[in-house]
């Protein structure tokens, strides 16, 4: 959210050369994608993950591993517990998958700071404290990148909508889930005040009702922020290369 599929690269490289077949996509309204939806947030993201996910050709004899980071982490437990047949594992990154509790005045806080004068320079304000720990090489150049894009027509106006979504469903499902997952959350992401909790939270939740319940394990990734996967990529793509052999038998 507020952001590119550039974020995800230099991971999806180290996922290709470890041998897996990997694609990227941007958030609707974001990046590259067309800023005339009707609908944004986390159940839109979900529809357009499963219908990605089947253009490629995803059938429950050959699902996809979903892999999504804070929103769209919620959005791939939606497709897990709601088209099962689609997806083999879960990797879930800085995860938002509850509503947390947010004191009313930090609430506010947030929705005036969106409001269509500043939405966009506020953000970009912020978005570099959520790289806690160490920052990755180039994150100028993509903050930059970040930038330009939210300047597209109707850009600015499908973050914001964006911004408004829940997770209500997404927890609401997480029981449900019956696909592997791998959790992997960033020891400093500011984003929770207690990551590891956060992280241990969601592990605990996933696949509880389930008849079978799914392997489901937890990496915390050391000084790093809510985008581990962008701060510490070739970590993170070797946790879920371990992860996914580990499972392979369940794919």
């Amino acid at each position: 959210m507020g952001d590119t599929r550039t974020v995800y690269t230099a991971f999806a490289d180290d996922l290709a050369a470890a041998g897996f077949t990997v694609a990227l996509t941007d958030l609707r309204g974001h990046g590259e994608s067309d800023a005339t939806f009707a609908e944004y947030g986390s159940t839109a993201t979900a529809d357009d993950l499963a219908a990605l996910a089947e253009h490629l050709g995803a059938t429950a004899d050959a699902p996809v591993v979903l892999v999504g980071n804070s929103m769209s982490a919620g959005s791939a437990v939606l497709v897990a517990a709601e088209r099962p047949g689609l997806v083999s594992a879960l990797v879930l990154v800085g995860p938002f998958v509850r509503d947390g509790e947010v004191p009313v005045l930090q609430r506010w806080a947030f929705r005036l700071l969106m409001l269509p004068p500043w939405s966009s320079a506020a953000w970009l304000a912020y978005v570099p404290t959520l790289y806690a720990g160490e920052r990755p090489p180039g994150l100028s150049k993509h903050l930059a990148e970040v930038r330009e894009s939210l300047r597209r027509p109707g850009a600015a106006r499908a973050f914001r909508a964006t911004t408004r979504t829940t997770h209500s469903r997404a927890e609401a499902a997480l029981p449900s889930v019956t696909s592997a997952a791998l959790v992997v959350m960033g020891d400093s992401d500011p984003d929770f005040s207690d990551p590891a909790r956060e992280a241990a939270w969601i592990a605990e939740n996933l696949g509880r009702d389930a008849v079978a319940r799914p392997a489901t394990e937890v990496a915390m990734i050391e000084k790093a922020g809510h985008y581990p996967q962008a701060q510490h990529p070739a970590a993170v793509a070797s946790f879920v290369s371990a992860f996914l052999a580990r499972t392979a038998t369940d794919a």
